[in-house]
């Protein structure tokens, strides 16, 4: 028959360790523990802020982008970068390159930024621990020390760089603006040329346009045996007039020769054989001049001034392309968007960061904060036991 074990609390050896935690998770203990260790790390950050947190040097430069345009009244108006919309489309396409990755490798490939920020002479906390870090932890440490703000209202960026020592700093600084500046000053370009190309082809294209219209209203000519039918029309119509103007007169001769002579004598019978011969002529030229059938001068004209409208549309056009392709490569060669510096990159002489005094404040409100909370909750626990 098995023999019952004895309970807890009858070994005197656990009775004695059960006595003992109570003891140390007695809620005054706990109180005073956790005011200790609130007070013990924000001695610690206080330490680390004054003594051992290295200097960092704040450089800052203001500036701003503007766009150079030689739009005039004899230039047609040719936009080559309009297609970001709102205020500051261009303020935020140089933020993005300054904080992007290309602009790093940049700076480390001038300035070798991975060596200043793994420099084993600064403080461990701030620094970068390993001088072969991958380039996207690189690029988030980059990030923590450099900022690029723009301000809404006035489209000014503020660009601010942080180093060890004031001369990177401005390079870092001064680097980052003049990057700027070539990077917007490529894209416009590129951009420019683009669009120069575009009218090199339309130029192209339109001139072949033109000299196909003007052979095409060579040829008719050729086929019609006339340089101008509209000028032949105005000369048949002056024919004519002219016809009709004898005719009349040779109608008004009869008239009055037949108040002396009869009918069928000869002078009478010649006046009216160069009447009906006057007659026939006129019908003749307005039949070349205008006819409900055949190929009439009328129609010829019309052909004609359809082809040479035609042709001198082309020509209008092709002359419009050329004058937007000379102003096109004008802009190609200029600097379409200059940023302009409003402040220089200066040179620090005071290590802005980090901020000592407010960072040990408040590590030292963090602290008593966490531990007045702790304490908050050790009591509202003895509440509840009691």
């Amino acid at each position: 028959m098995n023999t019952p074990r004895p309970a807890l609390s009858q070994s005197p050896g656990l009775q004695r360790l059960a006595d003992s935690a109570r003891r140390l998770l007695a809620p005054s203990r706990i109180q005073g523990t956790v005011f200790s260790a609130a007070l013990g790390f924000a001695l610690l950050s206080a330490l680390y802020w004054s003594l051992i947190a290295s200097d960092r040097y704040v450089s800052e430069a203001h500036v701003i982008i503007e766009r150079t345009s030689l739009a005039s009244a004899d230039m047609p108006n040719v936009s080559f970068l309009g297609g970001i919309p709102g205020m500051n489309g261009d303020q935020m396409l140089l933020r993005d390159h300054l904080l992007s990755i290309d602009m790093l490798k940049a700076l480390d490939a001038k300035l070798d930024l991975r060596g200043h920020y793994s420099n084993w002479r600064r403080d461990p906390l701030s620094r970068m621990w390993f001088h072969d870090t991958p380039i996207e932890k690189f690029h988030k440490h980059f990030l923590s020390r450099v900022s690029v703000e723009v301000d809404e209202f006035t489209g000014i960026l503020v660009v601010k760089a942080q180093a060890y020592d004031p001369e990177t700093a401005r390079a870092i600084t001064t680097m980052m603006v003049e990057e700027g500046e070539s990077h917007m000053n490529d894209i416009a370009h590129a951009l420019a040329a683009e669009q120069v190309a575009f009218l090199e082809r339309q130029v192209g294209d339109l001139n072949e346009r033109a000299m196909a219209a003007r052979q095409a209203l060579l040829a008719f000519q050729n086929a019609k045996g006339l340089v101008s039918p509209a000028g032949t029309a105005q000369n048949l119509e002056n024919i004519i007039g002219k016809l009709e103007s004898e005719l009349t007169d040779l109608q008004t001769r009869r008239n009055a020769m037949l108040g002396y002579l009869m009918p069928d004598s000869p002078g009478v019978k010649e006046i009216e054989l160069h009447i009906a011969g006057t007659e026939q002529q006129i019908e003749r030229e307005r039949k070349r001049l205008a006819s409900p059938e055949g190929d009439t001068l009328n129609r010829t004209v019309e052909e004609f001034q359809a082809l040479q409208l035609k042709s001198e549309f082309a020509q209008d056009l092709y002359k419009t392309a050329l004058t937007a392709l000379e102003h096109g490569r004008i802009e190609a060669t200029r600097a379409l968007r200059k940023v302009s510096v409003l402040q220089s990159p200066n040179l620090p002489e005071y290590p802005l960061e980090p901020r000592r005094i407010y960072n040990a404040v408040v590590f030292l409100i963090v602290s008593l904060l966490l531990a007045g909370l702790v304490n908050l909750i050790v009591i509202i626990i003895r509440d509840h036991r009691d």
